[in-house]
C-alpha cells in the first residue's frame, strides 16, 4: 500500500510537471504577477496623488482666505485715513456734530424683565357687526 501511494504521488508529480509546469505556463504566471504588482502600485500612487491634491486644494483655499483678509485689512486701513472716519470718531468720542445738526436723545430700551406685565384684554360683549360699526363710525 505504501508502494502504491508512492507510485501514485510520482505519477501525480509527473503529470503536474508535464501539464502545468511548462515554460509557457510559468511565463504566464510570472507575467500575471508582474501585472498585478504594477496595477497595485498604480492604485497606491493614484491614492497618494489624490490625497496630495486634496491637501494642495486646502492650502489654496487657505491662501485665498488670507488674501481676502489682507485686502480687508488694507481697505480698513485706507478707511481709517479718510476724513469720514475721522469725523465719525470725533462725533463718537467727543459728542460733537456738524454746524446745524441737532442731537436727539433717545430713551434707553427696557428689557423684558423690567417691562410691566402684559394686560390681558377681555372680549367685548358686542357682536362683530356692532364692533365694525363702532370702528368705522367712531364709537366708544
Amino acid at each position: 500500500m505504501l508502494e502504491t501511494l508512492h507510485t501514485q504521488s510520482k505519477r501525480l508529480l509527473y503529470r503536474l510537471r508535464r501539464d502545468f509546469l511548462t515554460l509557457n505556463n510559468v511565463v504566464i504566471v510570472v507575467a500575471l504577477l508582474i501585472a498585478l504588482n504594477w496595477t497595485w502600485n498604480s492604485i497606491e500612487v493614484m491614492q497618494q496623488n489624490y490625497e496630495l491634491q486634496q491637501s494642495v486644494d486646502a492650502k489654496r483655499r487657505q491662501v485665498e482666505l488670507e488674501r481676502l483678509r489682507v485686502d480687508t485689512l488694507q481697505l480698513e486701513s485706507k478707511f481709517y485715513t479718510t476724513l469720514e472716519w475721522q469725523e465719525l470718531a470725533v462725533r463718537e468720542r467727543l459728542g460733537k456734530g456738524m454746524p446745524g445738526e441737532h442731537a436727539l436723545i433717545v430713551p434707553s430700551t427696557v428689557t423684558k424683565d423690567e417691562q410691566a406685565p402684559e394686560q390681558t384684554t377681555t372680549a367685548p360683549d358686542d357682536s362683530n357687526f356692532q364692533q365694525w360699526l363702532q370702528f368705522l363710525f367712531g364709537g366708544k
